[in-house]
């Protein structure tokens, strides 16, 4: 994208919640959650050739433990945030150095049995999630003293956080270690020949998408002042996957397009719509036909296609 592209899309998101309503701002806020969710399992799907159905664990995780360390403990969010971030990207650590001594289908059955571990420990562990009611009286937190209780405000704060992230993470995939990874996913036994951990590098991403996926997370309670174990469940994590293979897997935008196709179908169209999920079905079955990559490498496609043609008539 162009200088002037990127000025216009921060101009826009910019002046957004000047122009919409509130129910916008706050489905674009929510669409800025998944954004990041997506994107951070995008590292593991789209650049390390993983996939995972059991991403939604860092987001219920950290939800989870900023939640408990406020209502049970008193603490205020700026301890209960970097509390919850690094005990979350912790048992990343330890799901990773579990879930990689598979690959394919094994790393996706392994990552899947694990999130299940944490959902049923959420709902069966009552005296600290409060089971199937969830925790909930949550408040948001105030950085530098400014409310995000009202949705403008909330959208700002959700904004920056995903801007920062996103940055990272292309910075992340643009670095040396970023081309090793890809690396390894397309010639893991070269990559070993040549002298790289393969394992190593591959858990090194795996915590490092779990952190995201975590941040995430904080968001999310942030934004509910609830969490509930459903959060944790193989519907989340299939969301999310469906948001990266639609988009467009390994590609930056990719993961942000699919995030916004399901976030509206989930949030708008489901008003309408009492079978939703059948409706994103559909979506996603007409995308891998039409464009099997994803939305935003089929759509550059199709547009190069176009231009080819428009030239050659010149």
């Amino acid at each position: 994208m162009s200088r002037a592209g990127w000025v216009a899309l921060a101009a826009a998101l910019l002046g957004f919640p000047l122009v919409g309503g509130e129910y916008y701002i706050n489905l674009a806020s929510q669409i800025f959650i998944a954004a990041i969710f997506a994107a951070s399992l995008n590292l593991l799907v789209g650049y390390g050739g993983l996939p995972s159905l059991g991403h939604a664990s860092w987001l219920g995780l950290a939800a989870y433990i900023s939640a408990w360390m406020s209502l049970k403990l008193g603490l205020a969010h700026w301890a209960t945030a970097p509390l919850a971030l690094l005990a979350t990207t912790l048992v990343g650590c330890a799901f990773g150095w579990v879930s990689l001594r598979a690959t394919g289908l094994g790393f996706l059955m392994l990552t899947l049995a694990l999130s299940q571990v944490l959902w049923g420990t959420a709902y069966r562990w009552v005296s600290v999630t409060d089971g199937d009611n969830g925790l909930r009286g949550l408040t948001r937190p105030t950085p530098f003293g400014i409310s995000l209780d009202d949705a403008a405000s909330f959208y700002y704060f959700a904004l920056a956080i995903t801007a920062v992230a996103v940055w990272l993470m292309a910075v992340f995939v643009a670095s040396p270690f970023g081309v090793a990874l890809r690396g390894t996913r397309d010639q893991a036994r070269r990559m070993s020949a040549l002298g790289h951990d393969v394992w190593l590098i591959r858990w090194i991403t795996f915590v490092y998408a779990a952190f995201w996926g975590a941040v995430s997370g904080l968001l999310f309670v942030y934004y509910n002042k609830y969490i509930h174990p459903a959060s944790l469940s193989i519907t989340a994590s299939a969301e999310g996957l469906l948001a990266v293979i639609a988009g467009g897997s390994a590609t930056l935008a990719g993961p942000i397009v699919g995030a916004v196709i399901v976030m509206i179908l989930k949030n708008y169209v489901s008003g309408f719509i009492e079978r939703w999920n059948m409706l994103l079905g559909f979506v996603f079955v007409f995308i891998v036909i039409f464009m099997p990559e994803g939305v935003v490498p089929g759509v550059r496609r199709l547009f190069g296609r176009g231009m080819r043609a428009w030239r050659s008539r010149r």
